[in-house]
Formats: structure tokens, C-alpha cells, sequence
């Protein structure tokens, strides 16, 4: 059992960065794959980016490339979404979730989900 909680979003111009970060619990962080998905109002949930157990691996939703950075650290149990030159179309409820070893793109994939935290982006 994993549980996550995220933090660090939050109000923001277009252009700010922002840095959203995800607790995990458990002594076992290392054995998952963690996702970062975000879902706008009145629209589905989508990826935003995946990183592997041991961060060597990453991918990314083409409407981030070059802008977001996923990482992180497993002694801290926390992963990281960087967000930079951020847009409007950047604003909505951003979730982290966690699955058993292999790394997906597909929400239906991941087992543990956080609450989600919000992020605005003004124009």
C-alpha cells in the first residue's frame, strides 16, 4: 500500500515555473513507477509524464516537452513535477500515482493515486 500527497501548486502568471512535489509513504517507493496526470475542468485526465523506479527513464506528454521536468528522489520518498513557462492551457488539478515496477503512460495502469493539487495559470 502506497499513499501520496501532493503540494507546491498554486496561483501563478503565465511564464512562472512552478515545482509540484508528491510524498510517498512506505519503505518501497523505489519498486515504483510514479506518473504525474492532470485533469482540466470538463475534460478527462491526462499524462503529463512518468519516470522508472530508478529515474533513468522518463516520458513526457508532447504539450510539456522542453517545459516540464519529472524527477526523483528515492531516499526522500517524493517525486517531482518542474514546471516552467507555464501556460493557461497548463491550469488543472495535477495528480500523482504510483505503480508496481514498469513504467506507463495509461492511467489505468497505476494502482495509487494522491488528491491532487491545483494549478492556475493566468494570462
Amino acid at each position: 500500500q502506497v499513499q501520496l500527497v501532493e503540494s507546491g501548486g498554486g496561483l501563478v502568471q503565465a511564464g512562472d515555473s512552478l515545482r509540484l512535489s508528491c510524498a510517498a509513504s512506505g519503505r518501497t517507493f523505489s519498486t515504483y513507477a510514479m506518473g504525474w496526470f492532470r485533469q482540466a475542468p470538463g475534460k478527462e485526465r491526462e499524462f503529463v509524464a512518468a519516470i522508472s523506479r530508478s529515474g533513468g527513464s522518463t516520458y513526457y506528454v508532447d504539450s510539456v516537452k522542453g517545459r516540464f521536468t519529472i524527477s526523483r528522489d528515492n531516499a526522500k520518498n517524493t517525486v517531482y513535477l518542474q514546471m516552467n513557462s507555464l501556460k493557461p492551457e497548463d491550469t488543472a488539478v495535477y495528480y500523482c500515482a504510483a505503480r508496481r515496477l514498469i513504467i506507463a503512460t495509461d492511467s489505468n495502469e497505476y494502482d495509487y493515486w494522491g488528491q491532487g493539487t491545483q494549478v492556475t495559470v493566468s494570462s
